[in-house]
């Protein structure tokens, strides 16, 4: 069966000709302007309250606009950026280490493995420096050394220590900042808060995005919120696998629901492995727990170079060691990329050298750190972080080495963006984690952030307005047959879940769709695994819709049926993740196919026909999917075969 056909090929005519450098600051000045009294008179809907969510509310509603904000969460403060740990990249340059908004964004597209846009990456460069002036004048409690400076820490992927933190709660403190200024509009009567409401369908009239269908997950009302243009800023996908370091309520649903209206989504199988997380400890799991990055600023990685070794770690000596990322890596060492990090944790675990109850873990070992630096240093910097591996581990980790392995942590791919940050469906913008556009194959550490921020804070405020100012649009409302059939839709599918009625649990079908998608779609791809898991996940997608069971109703707090139509999003997505990793014969980043690796079992590109983002058009269910290409062109950071040894 014909999985896709090949469309028109896609390009970005937002970003400006000329030097790279100059491209942002000439968007700029040519992007249309909105009078700040006309601003009072548009209305603005943001999906989401992450950092890009909240910090893009909070500077629109600053600006002057109308803005109706929504999320699943009791309150704008849960978003999941909350769980962010290790810090924020930014090209300040304050240790004097030849950090330059140039290296950063050499850096961005060569650990992105030449995947991503460049006019896209070298404006967050320049961006980044703002990010942490906007921050530290919000009250940002960022560490700081003896002398009163902003310190830095190193992170994956970089030779330059230019990643900012707040201990181990670099992403809480910098939602609070983002917060209060949410919270400060709020009060001002500027926006429109709408916490534990879920965003089900994006109603499109006359082909411009133009509001939201959303439940209230307390009562159960279904309503249509109209706008003249709608932000989504609904995080990542990576629940697609079950166990993931995302927060249980993480899901696709909000760009599923606008990708199914004709928004195009891009690089789907892009997904991110985190070297960092605590192994997983049995089949009652429902999520994974991520230990920061920035551990490997000072933990060393190692397993026992003798195959089966079982004795504690304490009884193994410096001789029987071997910690092969400094090993293989010795220009980087513990602090390559997550992508490379991960399979390397892979391969020394499948060589059955892993740790653990499981053999599926590798140690990280502060035990050098403590002798050199002291308890008390390390304390100060990741006290926070030990602490809750031993909650969780029972096993302290100033006395034994953590136990690590990677999991589904972020995703590369998204809908499909412009420059500007506007999808195929004008109106409808997309930042942060649920656009493509920053990260290419594979997210450097402490890049999430920055994104958010800057698409946030920075970039939307801009771009928006460029739209906005082409108006006036016509006067729109929930009666419009377009928005009372995006209504319909929505009941009419809750319905649907609810009349299965069937013998089995939403979770159980999440997890098997999770095991699948990990086997075959995971660390490691293979054409036959993939064409497994197509077939798999077709014959569990129709199971599900025969016997799903979603018990009580529709017209109540009902968080099986919350998730029964997340998962249902999944199975989609699932799919069109399969066929995505399937059709790009080769292995870059984070989608690394075993077809394709070199002899020493490194990344294999193949630049000469898999250079574009792939960019997938929705079809009925069933129907092949279609496939536009984004040529990508390099002009400054010019592919080579990505090295960190």
């Amino acid at each position: 069966m014909e999985l896709f056909t090949e469309g028109d090929p896609i390009a970005d005519t937002k970003a400006p000709a000329g030097p790279v450098e100059k491209r942002w600051e000439t968007r700029r000045f040519e992007a249309k302007l909105v009078n700040p009294a006309n601003r009072r008179k548009l209305t603005v809907i943001v999906v989401g309250t992450g950092l890009a969510g909240g910090s893009a509310a909070a500077t629109l509603a600053e600006q002057g606009y109308h803005v109706k904000s929504y999320c699943y969460q009791d309150s704008p403060r849960r978003a999941h950026s909350i769980a962010a740990q290790g810090g924020i990249n930014a090209a300040k340059n304050y240790r004097n280490d030849g950090d330059s908004v140039h290296r950063l964004f050499y850096d961005t597209v060569k650990g992105g493995d030449f995947r991503s846009r460049e006019s896209n990456v070298h404006r967050l460069a320049e961006v980044s420096v703002n990010i942490i002036d906007q921050c530290v004048a919000q009250g940002v409690p960022f560490a700081r050394e003896y002398g009163g400076l902003l310190d830095t820490r190193s992170f994956g992927g970089a030779q330059v220590q230019r990643t900012f933190y707040a201990r181990g709660q670099t992403g809480q403190q910098l939602l609070l900042g983002a917060y209060q200024a949410l919270e400060r509009q709020i009060g001002l009567g500027n926006v429109e808060m709408n916490a534990r409401h879920e965003m089900l369908e994006l109603v499109v009239i006359d082909g411009k995005a133009r509001g939201i269908v959303v439940r209230d997950l307390v009562t159960g009302e279904i309503s249509t919120e109209m706008a003249d243009a709608v932000v989504l800023a609904s995080g990542g996908y990576g629940n697609v696998f079950y166990l993931s370091t995302n927060a249980k309520g993480c899901n696709v649903t909000a760009t599923w629901r606008a990708h199914r209206k004709g928004a195009y989504f891009a690089n789907p199988c892009y997904t991110q492995i985190h070297p960092t997380c605590i192994p997983v400890s049995g089949d009652h799991q429902s999520k994974l727990t991520l230990m920061s990055e920035s551990l490997r600023n000072d933990g060393r990685v190692w397993v026992p170079k003798t195959k089966g070794d079982d004795r504690s770690p304490k009884d193994i000596g410096e001789d029987e060691r071997d910690y092969y990322l400094e090993r293989i890596y010795p220009s980087f060492g513990n602090l390559v990329p997550r992508d490379i990090a991960s399979r390397a944790a892979k391969n020394v675990c499948d060589e059955g050298r892993g740790v653990g109850p499981t053999k599926l873990g590798v140690y990280l070992d502060f035990a050098d750190a403590i002798d050199r630096l002291g308890r008390k240093a390390i304390e100060a910097k990741y006290g926070n972080l030990f602490e809750m591996y031993e909650r969780i581990t029972g096993e302290d980790p100033y006395e034994v080495p953590m136990r690590i392995y990677p999991a589904v942590h972020y995703t590369m791919g998204g809908l499909w963006v412009d420059y500007d940050l506007q999808s195929t469906i004008p109106g409808l913008f997309v930042i942060g984690e649920a656009n493509f556009s920053d990260h290419g194959a594979n997210r450097l550490g402490a890049s999430a952030l920055m994104q958010g921020l800057a698409d946030g804070y920075f970039v939307l405020p801009t771009t928006i307005a460029n739209y906005l100012a082409s108006g006036p649009l016509d006067t729109v409302d929930a009666s419009h047959p377009a928005a009372v059939e995006a209504r319909t839709d929505v009941e009419d599918r809750i319905q649907r879940l609810l009349a299965v009625n069937g013998d089995r649990t939403v979770d159980s079908f999440h997890r098997e769709l999770g095991q699948i998608m990990w086997e075959h779609c995971g660390m490691e791809r293979s054409e036959a695994g993939l064409r497994k898991a197509i077939g798999e996940i077709r014959d569990l997608r129709e199971q599900f819709w025969q016997r799903v069971k979603v018990s009580g109703t529709g017209e109540e707090l009902n968080q099986s049926l919350e998730k029964a139509g997340r998962v249902a999003d999944f199975f989609e997505l699932a799919e069109l993740m399969c066929i995505d990793a399937l059709h790009r014969e080769e292995s870059c980043g984070g989608h690394f196919r075993a077809e394709h690796q070199t002899p020493d079992g490194e990344a294999q590109r193949d630049d000469d026909r898999f250079a574009y983002v792939a960019a997938w058009e929705f079809t009925a269910t069933g129907e092949p999917s279609v496939l536009h290409k984004e040529d990508l062109k390099f002009e400054y950071v010019h592919p080579t075969q990505r090295s960190y040894k």
